[in-house]
């Protein structure tokens, strides 16, 4: 048995009543065992958390870990011509080894800045490498294989035939699917509907029925995207998915910008969830989604980041603010206040996974996934008389992460992270890019 006690906090619980206590936080092996003040315990780490913050571990529902090593080569493009021109050829360039330093790479920023549970689409190939990564790391993934089995604009090392996407996608679920007692989990990942065949969207129905797991894809993102959907079916995207069956709660969909009112419906009576993506949307050019008038609906609606070379980064706090203040000049000052904003980034997490009952709170018996902020610098202060949620979601940046905490394990402590050597991670990420880059020479079409 290992046990950490917190002591001295101010602790953001985001329970039911969304109380913040003023006390300690005292963790037994992967799950807090109690929240109190003046907690008399024994323990084999004590963390003096005197005038600091502790908050859940951010919960981030759309993440591209196998791009991060594509930071700054793909700006200013929008979204069609920048997967064509860009990213398609850089993800058919991977390799076993830079799909394991890329997961890395996205993995130590993201810890860095407090994220403790992510929901990652890979590439094509080599995703094993990915879930090593994940593995090794100590974060919280719900992750999966992209499959792609149409498209004529699609590099050859990305066009897979129907059987062996889903082959290869069964086979990685039932070796990671719980690994860690749960903390890796497996999502079926088709990328989108432009790049899927009906055929495979229906087996990925039937398997996640089947194995009870999730399915993660990208819809409505961008009106060009849409118009192809259109094209095709004669119906729009979430339409469409509706009409094959895979709109249920079991299905997280990325970006959800351009929605008709038709599709808000299917989403909120499906339970479908939606990650909003704010950085990524903006700097694509894709658009603002319609997130007030969906919260309005009671639907689900969480935060992610997207990949690196859409954003550029993969920080937490960047996202609450651009989806707090994005909102304002449209619909009013009162729009996606912070404790909307900061509720979409923890328990709305939870409940895109299905995990609301072990992680996205502080509260007994759940997960002890958790980090601890230091807000004490001129960017966050006074603090005197300030709403704690408006600090961190206004004012707050990931460089007020002291230390992580996922699953009972400190992953970062006085911001050095633990499990990934950020030395090597650093030099073989360049290594890496460049041997990519000289591979785009050969990409066949």
């Amino acid at each position: 048995m290992s046990s950490i006690l917190i002591k001295n906090a101010e602790i953001v619980t985001m329970n039911d009543k969304e109380e913040i206590i003023y006390g300690d936080l005292y963790i037994v092996n992967d799950r807090i065992a109690e929240i109190g003040p003046n907690l008399n315990r024994e323990a084999d780490k004590v963390i003096d958390a005197t005038g600091k913050t502790v908050i859940p571990g951010f919960i981030q529902t759309h993440i591209h870990l196998c791009q991060t090593l594509f930071r700054g080569q793909a700006d200013d493009l929008e979204l069609l011509d920048w997967l064509k021109q860009k990213i398609w050829p850089l993800e058919a360039s991977h390799d076993e080894e830079s799909i394991y330093y890329s997961a890395m790479l996205g993995i130590g920023e993201l810890l860095q800045s407090g994220t403790t549970t992510v929901v990652d689409m890979e590439t094509v190939n080599h995703t094993e490498y990915a879930f090593q990564a994940i593995a090794q790391s100590g974060i919280r993934a719900l992750a999966g294989k992209v499959m792609m089995d149409k498209g004529d604009e699609v590099p050859v090392p990305l066009r897979e035939v129907t059987s062996k996407s889903i082959q290869e996608s069964v086979d990685l679920l039932e070796k990671w699917h719980s690994y860690d007692n749960g903390r890796i989990q497996y999502a079926f990942c088709p990328r989108f509907v432009v790049s899927c065949t009906e055929e495979l969207l229906k087996n990925v129905r039937d398997l996640s029925a089947g194995y009870n797991v999730r399915v993660h894809t990208h819809a409505s993102e961008n009106a060009s995207e849409i118009l192809l959907v259109e094209r095709e079916y004669g119906m729009r995207n979430v339409v469409y998915l509706d009409s094959i069956g895979l709109a249920n709660d079991r299905l997280i969909l990325a970006h959800c910008v351009w929605l008709d009112e038709q599709e808000k419906k299917i989403i909120k009576e499906r339970g479908v969830k939606v990650s909003h993506c704010p950085g990524s949307n903006l700097k694509l050019a894709s658009g603002v989604a319609e997130v007030p008038s969906l919260l309005e609906q009671q639907a689900f609606v969480s935060l992610g980041a997207d990949g690196a070379p859409c954003n550029n980064n993969l920080d937490m706090f960047n996202e609450m603010r651009l989806a707090a203040i994005i909102q304002k000049p449209v619909h009013g000052p009162t729009a996606m206040n912070a404790q909307t904003v900061f509720r979409m980034a923890t328990i709305g997490g939870a409940k895109a996974v299905g995990m609301e009952d072990e992680i996205g709170s502080l509260e007994k018996g759940k997960k002890a996934d958790l980090a601890i902020l230091n807000l004490n610098d001129f960017h966050v202060y006074p603090s005197f008389d300030i709403d704690t949620i408006s600090r961190i979601v206004y004012s707050a940046t990931r460089a007020d992460v002291e230390t992580t905490i996922g699953n009972g394990n400190i992953l970062m402590e006085n911001r050095k992270l633990k499990t990934v050597d950020k030395d090597i991670v650093l030099k073989e990420a360049n290594t890496s890019i460049k041997r990519l880059i000289k591979r785009l020479e050969t990409v066949v079409y």
